[in-house]
């Protein structure tokens, strides 16, 4: 299962780390086609459907973890407890506001532009912060790449045909990347340190998102209301094991040994592959604007993955 593949990150290469946070954005994509299909079969709302993601993807977690064989540990923990402690709650708290922002800019403006705000708004978020608490340069290689990521997502949004933009929704899509901004950054600044475990660090993330959800969705409305349960239920089931416990298992561990800022652009593969799947599978037409800013954005998402596991970009 997912957490098989989160060991300790002191352990994991930057070229294993690139292919994880790879499959993780592409399974990211997903996640908000799936959560329209539940809007539109049941009453469910963004918040509710947030903590169901979280506590069913703890549950596949956990699961996991003691299902995994060998040692649960392969070194141990070098932090301090009150630490780690500090470190999930950071953690649980920044996927609290990036995953229920997200759902909730995607019931109010749409899955293409709330993918698109929140993931075109985080390779610069995540950039500046770097810059300014981690010390990270993007140099001239890394500054065209992310220029060219956001000149895609440009084009997918200004391109699209009858696509409505409320400003609100753009808002709330802006919360969600400051809180995916603030979660990349803090797992890169402790995964550098050495010492963190990603899969302990996923499992009480997930477990501090869903204690913060549970009050506000049970004030929402916890049980979906549906006249297909089944399909309801067969969503939110896929939700929570690919895009959810797969994903950021992969997620955690490729973001503690990759910089940031190359992290924020390959993540950028989440619009892309949303973008595949609206026309592969929901029938939506290949316009140009489609065409030309998902080559953009996959242009500049192999450029920046070559220069960091070559180490043709060095950090200062």
């Amino acid at each position: 299962m997912s957490v098989s593949v989160s060991r300790s990150v002191s352990r994991l290469s930057v070229g294993r780390g690139l292919l994880y946070l790879i499959v993780a954005g592409v399974a990211w994509g997903t996640a908000g086609a799936a959560a329209s299909l539940v809007y539109r079969t049941s009453d469910l709302g963004a918040v509710a459907l947030s903590f169901w993601r979280c506590a069913a993807g703890l549950v596949l977690l956990l699961v996991a973890r003691f299902l995994r064989p060998g040692p649960r540990s392969l070194t141990p923990s070098r932090e301090p407890l009150r630490r780690r402690v500090f470190r999930t709650v950071v953690t649980g708290l920044g996927l609290t506001v990036f995953q229920t922002a997200y759902f909730a800019a995607v019931s109010a403006t749409g899955l293409a532009v709330a993918t698109v705000v929140t993931l075109g708004a985080g390779p610069v978020l995540i950039a500046l912060g770097a810059r300014l608490f981690l010390g990270e340069r993007l140099g001239g290689g890394g500054t065209l790449a992310v220029g060219g990521a956001l000149a895609g997502l440009a084009v997918l949004v200004l391109g699209g045909d009858g696509t409505a933009v409320r400003p609100a929704g753009v808002l709330i899509a802006l919360l969600s990347a400051a809180g995916y901004s603030a979660t990349t950054l803090v797992t890169r600044r402790w995964g550098r340190d050495g010492g963190a475990d990603a899969s302990a660090t996923t499992v009480g993330a997930f477990a501090v998102t869903a204690l913060c959800l549970l009050p506000f969705a049970l004030a929402e409305g916890i049980v979906p209301h549906s006249t297909d349960p089944g399909l309801v239920l067969a969503l939110l089931g896929y939700i929570a094991a690919v895009p959810t416990a797969l994903a950021y298992a992969l997620y955690f561990a490729g973001a503690a040994v990759v910089r940031s800022a190359t992290v924020s652009v390959i993540m950028l593969l989440e619009p892309v592959s949303a973008a595949v799947l609206a026309v592969a599978l929901l029938g939506e037409p290949l316009t140009a604007a489609t065409l030309a800013g998902t080559l953009l954005m996959l242009g500049s998402v192999t450029g920046l993955a070559l220069a960091e596991s070559r180490g043709a970009t060095v950090s200062g």
